[in-house]
Parts: structure tokens; sequence; C-alpha cells
């Protein structure tokens, strides 16, 4: 960034605050990127990560060493290499030896590392001992051949590997996430069985698509056992754009009736999963569990068992609640950022990461080769001087002995190089005793073969590639394991909605001729046995189940809807409809039905009008309730009737001049709202002057009779004697016979006769 500096008087430099500003927070900016947060292509490790992996190799804490306090490895990365917190350092460490966060630990711990449940419960680095993990060696085992650049340490004393040189691509296998300025980087980790295979498919094959790698990469491979729900063509798609997300579920079964979850997602802790479950437990939110026990142990490192009710709950539909609400299912967002072969972050499709490692693997194993090549071809030259020397012996004693400066009179005499002379100059006088021709021969033999077979590998493509698909196969033999992330397929979860978590109760509705209230237990209730207010009395039951709606219809056609089990017990008087709904001034309630959502229901009003509704229809979420019913002029509304067969029953309406018609129910029209047809024919005129109107409806079956009560008498109706009144939809109907046109009430007999259900 160009900068105005300018300088004063007293020369001093000069920067306007905002040039300095931008200047220093870019540079800050790319540290953070390049020197911090974000993983390298080559290694698959940050800065720190890379220093304590460097930092253990130079104190000798191989996987066969003994293990060394921790302090003493994060002191030396501190103070050698990474100049920033103890804390921050020895957690990254910690992060690195924990099984459950590390596809492919690097460290190896003795003492407590932490636990699953709290991975920041490890104890401090005091107290802890550690060594590198045999997995290690893919990173470190050719560093000192010659394969990666090296550059000065913070304060230039020592030197540090800008990368190390990875056998295996470790930022697929162990992934990595990191917040830097502007970006980040959410790598998932990966099976290195399926890795190896795609690095050799690509070694085999440079124009591989994504579509090929998916094939032999199924996907992401956590440390823990969970599920990965995620369906294949959103993994393609992830893995074609290096952005995206996943989604893990834990696994169950069934043990003697019980549900034992037996392994978590990635990161997920097992005790706030107990938490987040025991909550729901006491808001009464999870009724059909009644215990919850945490039998995690050694043997068992997840094992949380839920205790359903009953055996007859549904297992699968208590877990698809407990993933939708819990963190027994965990979304991970995806974000393949990172620091590729030319220092620069960028996002990278899977194709385009494993070519770029792979060509990073390649002029790896072409430096190493070349290291060991030279050293090769310098030993050989120095074996001919030696040989040299051995051949005339007495000669390079003499001039040893007799020239002051014996460098030269070698190199003259032999026709030595500088570097073959000094290495002469340099041997022991006993060792000139135990040179022998045959055994410089064969050293000579031996790193000729050699060296053929490094000329060969450098020089032929096929060869070195052959070469490198050998050792990746080792590698992947060595330190490869089964995956244990399975793939599945799985419905997505749904949590129970509010009336599934009521525990399914018979209720009776009651309601009373001034509005009030009550929901009583059960269906075997006497509505007119139960105590109502002084000058109030019963006027309409419905019955039905606790986790159902109750629908009330008030006198303006308009219904409300009221959760059942929220309605006030039967053991008091109730509390009035109108504190619970917001009705017209001076409306009255004339209906009450609840069942469910898809049963049939019939609407009607006194003046001879009605059509058939699903009870669903009749739902309304707001407290003023839904318009369903428009009403003739002076007419009233009629009670709401549950229907069994719309098909196959029968409608039967009375009016109050004694008038009745029965007709097929399926004559009537079926409508969510509005007038209806005209049940029964009655004059406009006489129902807005209230002269005739209908006094009753009732929907029987074929088999069914009818008791008619008029004041003290009442006649009876078998079926055979209903024909009579049997007609068209909306017809006059019959007379009854005379002294029963004065109606009070209806009431239907069922088939034999054994049970009377009143209306």
């Amino acid at each position: 960034m160009n900068q105005d500096i300018t300088i004063n008087e007293d020369g001093v430099e000069q920067i306007a605050l905002k040039d300095y500003t931008q200047h220093a927070y870019l540079n800050y900016s790319m540290y953070v990127i390049n020197d911090r947060a974000l993983p390298n292509l080559c290694d698959g490790l940050k800065p720190v990560q890379r220093r304590i992996v460097y930092a253990m190799s130079e104190l000798g804490l191989k996987s066969s060493a003994k293990f060394k306090k921790s302090a003493r490895t994060i002191g030396d990365v501190i103070g050698k290499f990474h100049p920033h917190g103890d804390s921050a350092c020895y957690e990254a460490m910690v992060l690195m030896a924990q099984p459950f966060t590390y596809r492919y630990p690097l460290v190896d711990g003795q003492g407590n590392w932490g636990s699953q449940d709290d991975p920041k419960s490890f104890a401090a680095m005091r107290y802890t001992e550690s060594r590198l993990q045999g997995y290690a060696d893919v990173l470190l085992a050719e560093l000192e051949q010659g394969t990666v650049e090296w550059k000065p340490n913070f304060d230039g004393t020592l030197d540090e590997p800008e990368i190390l040189p990875a056998r295996l691509p470790n930022v697929l296998l162990n992934g990595g996430s990191g917040i830097a300025v502007g970006m980040a980087t959410d790598i998932p980790p990966h099976n290195l069985i399926e890795v190896a295979d795609a690095c050799i498919y690509v070694l085999d094959n440079p124009k591989a698509t994504v579509q090929d790698i998916c094939k032999i990469i199924k996907g992401p491979d956590f440390p823990t056992e969970a599920e990965l729900i995620t369906p294949k063509h959103e993994i393609m798609e992830l893995y074609e754009t290096g952005r995206g997300s996943l989604k893990t579920r834990a696994t169950y079964v069934i043990e003697s009736g019980e549900i034992v979850i037996n392994a978590l997602p990635y990161q997920v802790s097992g005790a706030k999963v107990l938490e987040q479950i025991a909550a729901q437990m006491q808001k009464k939110k999870l009724p059909m569990v009644v215990d919850l026990r945490d039998e995690s142990d050694h043997e068992n490192p997840t094992r949380i068992v839920i205790v359903p009710r009953s055996n007859r709950i549904d297992y699968d539909g208590v877990m698809s609640h407990l993933f939708s609400t819990t963190d027994l299912e965990r979304n991970y967002r995806v974000n393949f950022n990172m620091i590729g072969i030319n220092k620069r972050p960028q996002v990278k499709d899977i194709a385009s990461l494993l070519k770029e490692w792979v060509e990073f693997r390649i002029s790896t194993v072409r430096r190493r080769l070349q290291f060991r090549l030279d050293k090769i071809l310098d030993r050989m030259h120095i074996l001919d001087g030696l040989l040299t020397a051995y051949l005339n012996i007495d000669e390079v004693i003499k001039i040893i002995r007799k020239e002051d400066k014996p460098k030269l009179a070698l190199m003259q005499s032999f026709k030595l190089s500088e570097r073959q002379s000094e290495a002469i100059l340099e041997l022991k006088l006993r060792q000139l005793a135990k040179l022998e021709e045959i055994k410089i021969k064969a050293e000579q033999k031996e790193l000729a073969d050699e060296r053929k077979t490094l000329e060969q590998l450098l020089s032929s493509a096929t060869r070195l590639k052959t070469f490198l698909k050998n050792e990746i196969k080792a590698d992947a033999e060595k330190f490869g394991d089964a995956r244990r992330t399975p793939l599945v397929q799985r419905e997505e979860a749904k949590a129970y909605s509010e009336t599934e978590l009521i525990s399914t109760e018979s209720v009776t509705i009651v309601l009373s001729e001034r509005g009030w209230v009550r929901a009583a237990k059960g269906h075997d209730v006497d509505p007119l046995s139960l105590q109502y207010k002084s000058g109030d009395s019963f006027k309409l039951a419905a019955h039905g189940k606790s986790n159902q709606l109750a629908i009330f219809m008030d006198s303006t056609g308009k219904a409300y809807s009221l959760p059942a089990h929220g309605l006030p017990s039967a053991r008091g008087q109730g509390e009035p409809l109108s504190g619970r709904v917001t009705a017209p001034s001076g409306a009255t309630f004339h209906g009450v039905v609840i069942g469910e959502e898809d049963r049939d229901v019939l609407i009607a009003s006194d003046a001879g009008y009605g059509f058939v509704a699903k009870v669903g229809d009749l739902i309304s979420k707001n407290k003023t309730g839904k318009s369903i019913l428009r009403l003739p002029k002076g007419s009233m509304v009629l009670p709401t009737l549950l229907l069994k067969d719309y098909k196959t029953d029968l409608i039967l309406a009375v009016t109050n001049e004694g008038r009745m018609l029965m007709f097929p129910l399926n004559q009537l029209p079926r409508l969510a709202k509005g007038k209806g047809n005209k049940i029964i024919g009655i004059p406009s005129g006489r129902v807005a002057d209230r002269i005739e109107f209908v006094v009753a409806i009732m929907v029987l079956s074929t088999e069914d009779g009818l008791i008619v009560h008029a004041g003290r008498r009442h006649h009876n109706l078998k079926p055979a004697d209903l024909q009579h009144y049997f007609g068209e939809r909306g017809r006059r109907g019959n007379k009854l016979p005379r002294g029963f046109q004065n109606v009070d009430r209806i009431e239907r007999i069922t088939k034999g006769g054994d049970s009377v259900a009143t209306e």
C-alpha cells in the first residue's frame, strides 16, 4: 500500500492516521490468515500445531520414547518457535491428543486429557505427560532429507520448517477449523484408507473429476460412530463447491423395552444431552418418558438410557422428537478454505485439493530422492579417494609426514579433489590399517546400484508414480482403519406438536345455558348430575380426547377452538367461555363439538339450512373466532353434530309445527363455510317472524328408531315407521300425529334398543 510520508522540522516522519491504520490492519489480517488460523494444504497443520509436532520431534519424543511432561514440550514451543500464550499453545496440543476430537491423533497423552462430555476438563500441563503418536511419522519421517524449506524462528537463532513433508493429505484426514479476518475454515475429518485410495486414483487419472473421487470418498468420517444422514447429492455438491453443511445423528438400540443411545454426534457432550432431555421432562414436554440414566463407563463411553412410560410407546417417534429438539442431531458447517502451494488462501473442491496435494507430494519425493542421490555421489567420490589412498598407502604416509601442505601435495600427486584429500587427512592412523580394497569396492557397488535406481526414478515419471503409490499403500496399511461414521438415509426429524405431547385421555366437554364450560375425565359422566351456578343449567355435552380441540359455535355463526386439556376441571363449576374467547357483544353459545380434524360435522340453522364440513374447517387460532355459518334473517344456530357416515346416514329435521322430513345425508353439500342448502322447506317470512322454525335435527342410521317427546307424552317410531317421513331434501315434510306436533325434543334409539342417545 502506498503511504504519503512527510518529515517535519524535527526530522520525525509523519503519516496520515487513515493510511497507517489501513496498513497496520492489512498486515495483521494477512498474518492471521497465513500464520495462525488457516491450515496448510500440504501438511494440514496450522503454525502452532506444526511447531508443537516439530518441537516434540526435536525433544526425541517419538512414539517409542518415554513420556515427558507436557510443560517441557510447551516450554520449548513457546520459547523457541511460538512466542504466544502457554495456555493457548497447550490447548492446541490437547486437541491433537484427544481421540474424540482428532480422527488420527498426533499426540499420545498420559494423564487427564479431557473427555467427550467436557473436552476442556484436561489437567494442567505440569501434570500431564506426552509423546508423539505413530501416525506423526507420516508428517516427520522425511523432514531431515532435504524435502522442505526452512526459515529462521522469531528471533533468528534457530531454523524451523515452513511445512512438514506429509506422506498423506492430513488436511483431509484430521480436518480443522479456524476463524481468520474475513474468512474461516471448517474441514471435516475423513477416512485414511478412502483418502489414500483417492490419491492413488488421482495419480493414475490426473483429470479425475469430483464425481470420480466421490465414488471412492463416500463422505467425511468423524471420530464418533454417529450416523451421517446428509443425502448423497448434498455431499456431492459440498465436495464440488467446497462449501456446505453436514448433518449427523446419534445411534440407538432398543434393549428390554428401553432406548439406549450408544453413539453421539461429533463434538456433542453427553452431559449436555442429558440436561436437554431432563429439562423437557421437568417441563412435562416429554410425558412418554419416565426415567433417564447415564450408564457411560470406560467400556461404553456413550450409554444413555431412556425409559419410556410403556412398551406401547412409539420409540422411533420419541427419538425423532429428541433429534429435532436436542443435540442428538447436529449440523456442521463445511468450508474447504486453506493455504495452498502458492501460499494463498482459497476454497477448494475436493478434486483440486487432491490434485494439488499430489503435486506437492511428487515434488517432495523428487527432492528427497535427489537429496539421497547427492549424498550417494558425494560418498562415492570420497570412496574413490580412499581407494586411491589404500593402493598407495606408503606414499600417502610419506607425503603426510614430510610435506608442509599435505593436502595440496596429495591433490597434485594423485589428482584428488579437495574433498577427497580432506577425507584422507581426517582418517586416523588405525583406520588406515583397516582399509581394505574389498570393503571399499563392495560399498561402491552397493551405492552404484542405489544410484542407478534413484536416477531411474528421477528420470521416469511413470516409475516415480508407481514408487509414490507403493508408499501411499504402505502408509494406508500401517495407519488406516475401517470407517467409523456410517452413511445412512433417514427421514427428517420431527418434534412432537403440543397436542401430541399431551396424554390422550377421554374427556367430556360440558357447556351450560349461560356459556360456562368445563371438562370432565371419561365419557361416563352424567352432565345433568353436575352442580351449576344458581340460575344456570346443563345445555350441551361432547365426548372426545384431551389432546383434541374443543370447538364452540356462537349465536352469530362463529366458531372458536380451545385445547380440551386447557379447559377447567369439572370438579368445579367451570369458567365462562367469554373469558377465553372474544365473541361479539350479546352472543351466546349454541354448539360444542370435539373430534379428529378429518371428521365430518353437520352445521345448520333453525331456518332449515345446513351443510357438512370437516372439524378442521372450524378450527381457528384467533380468540376472535372464525365465521362459519351465515344465518338467514331471524334464524338461530342449531347444535353442531358429529357425523359417522356421510354416504349412508340419514338426516331428520322437525319444525315447531310438527312437520318432520328425513332424507339421505349425502344430499347436503360439503362446504367450509356459508349458508348451506335447504334441509326442510320453511317460508323465509315465517322464520323471520319466528312463526315456524326447526326445533330439532338428528342424524340416524338406516337401522335406528326415534322417540318424539311432546310435553309428558312420547311417540315411538321404528325404522319402518320413519319411512312415512322420507322425502326429498328441501320439502315441507309430513305432519306428526295429533298430540305430538308440539315437539320438545327427540331421542334416537340405536339398533336393538339397548342404548339411547339424547340430542
